[in-house]
C-alpha cells in the first residue's frame, strides 16, 4: 500500500469518527478544535472529502 493511500484512509477513518459522533451525541469534533467553519476546518472538510474520493479507487485495486 502506497503512502498516499494510508494517509487517504487514515482522513477517511478521521472523517467517519466526526460524523458518528455528529450523529450520535450531535458534537462536531473538528469545529471543537478548530472553530466553526474557520479555514483549517474547511481545509480538513476538504481533504476528508477528497480521501472518501481516493477510497472509491481503493475498493478497485488489487
Amino acid at each position: 500500500m502506497k503512502v498516499i493511500d494510508k494517509i487517504a484512509l487514515v482522513l477517511i477513518i478521521i472523517g467517519a469518527i466526526n460524523w458518528g459522533l455528529i450523529g450520535i451525541f450531535n458534537f462536531n469534533l473538528v469545529s471543537a478544535i478548530f472553530g466553526e467553519m474557520s479555514v483549517i476546518s474547511r481545509i480538513i472538510y476538504a481533504l476528508v472529502g477528497i480521501s472518501g474520493l481516493w477510497g472509491i479507487k481503493l475498493l478497485f485495486d488489487d
